[in-house]
């Protein structure tokens, strides 16, 4: 079996604001002197994670990434008549598993119930919880201390496998991520622009008022992106425990959902959803790298398309000639052309 699965992808977004910075301006970043548009792989990651193409491809294998499990156990203790101050200190006990809980909070004193930072939970956990809630509320007695080993490090949560966790207080129970996923960045220079907009009281006849209701202001930029993703196949093997069906059914949903799934930011003002025109697969032991350097030079003017999938091409076979093959195979879809499926690019990958 192939160690790495590495993808590269050419997408191209109309007017849009996919990724927003604390001042609300799409992301950006200087390379070859040039400003370029950007998309942070934290916002393609939850993007995938949380994409129809993972639910229904993943079904009963996705983990739940949240802060607030404990409310959520104390509100099915209260449903099944345990009292407030049995279902409060149960639900601690529970809780505190996985995380540092909050401190106490005299205007809601439920904030306690939550852990200080976002715990990625597997489906075996979740059961494990909703099991051990189960048991308490019929015994109606608290958790022994032999129940509370919640923590699995062997479980079968693609995206933990895939994309990894932290847990501050429980480190033996991390996931190293199998997936590595670079930032999205547009092949171009580009030029941040500004909409303004203006919003119309449709009870406004206009005899005392003519004006606008709202006036406003948002930023936008077009861009073609190239994205980078290396896949330590080994590795997301290991992270599901050892099961290489369920890797592979992992691995098809991850390069549906790089080719058809956009970044959720503002698409109901720009509707700027989007297919990857371009794909190129490469499966083989050899260390990975990416072909970002194809566009230090910014492609300027023309079919930028073309030119994106020219130079990208021309750098990988320079890549080859003077380290030899970085590969052992590879497989690519070119929609400009016409070549390819994206079904061969996942066979490609699955059968690595």
């Amino acid at each position: 079996m192939s160690r790495f699965v590495q993808l590269h992808l050419l997408t191209s977004y109309p007017p849009a604001n996919l990724n927003r910075d604390d001042l609300g301006r799409p992301k950006t970043a200087m390379m070859g002197g040039e400003p370029r548009l950007r998309v942070s792989s934290q916002s393609l990651k939850r993007a995938w994670r949380t994409s129809e193409v993972f639910a229904e491809g993943l079904k009963g294998h996705i983990g739940t990434r949240t802060k607030e499990m404990g409310l959520e156990i104390f509100k099915q203790l209260r449903e099944k008549g345990i009292a407030k101050k049995e279902a409060m200190d149960w639900t601690k006990l529970i809780a505190e598993q996985f995380g540092k809980l909050k401190k106490a909070n005299k205007d809601n004193e439920l904030q306690e119930l939550e852990i200080e930072q976002l715990a990625h939970f597997s489906p075996e956990e979740r059961q494990g919880i909703d099991t051990l809630v189960a048991a308490l509320a019929e015994r109606k007695s608290k958790p022994e201390e032999s129940e509370l080993t919640l923590l699995r490090k062997k479980h079968t949560a693609a995206d933990i496998a895939l994309f990894g966790r932290m847990l501050a207080s429980s480190p033996a129970f991390n996931t190293e991520a199998a997936a590595q996923v670079a930032h999205a960045i547009s092949v171009h220079s580009i030029v941040v622009e500004d909409d303004f907009f203006t919003a119309v009281d449709d009870l406004n006849n206009g005899e005392d008022d003519s004006g606008a209701s709202h006036l406003g202001e948002t930023e936008f930029a077009a861009g073609l992106f190239y994205l980078y993703l290396c896949i330590d196949k080994d590795l997301l093997v290991k992270n599901l425990s050892g099961d290489e069906a369920l890797a592979n059914k992992t691995l098809e949903a991850l390069i549906e959902s790089t080719a058809t799934v956009s970044p959720s930011g503002k698409q109901n003002s720009f509707a700027s959803r989007a297919r990857a025109s371009y794909i190129l697969c490469e499966t083989g032991k050899q260390q990975p790298r990416s072909l970002s350097v194809a566009y230090l030079k910014p492609v300027r003017g023309g079919d930028m398309l073309i030119s994106a999938i020219k130079q990208l091409e021309t750098t990988l076979e320079s890549m080859d000639k003077v380290y030899g093959a970085c590969a052992d195979k590879r497989c690519s879809m070119n929609a400009v052309a016409v070549e390819g499926s994206l079904q061969a690019i996942i066979q490609c990958a699955t059968e690595a």
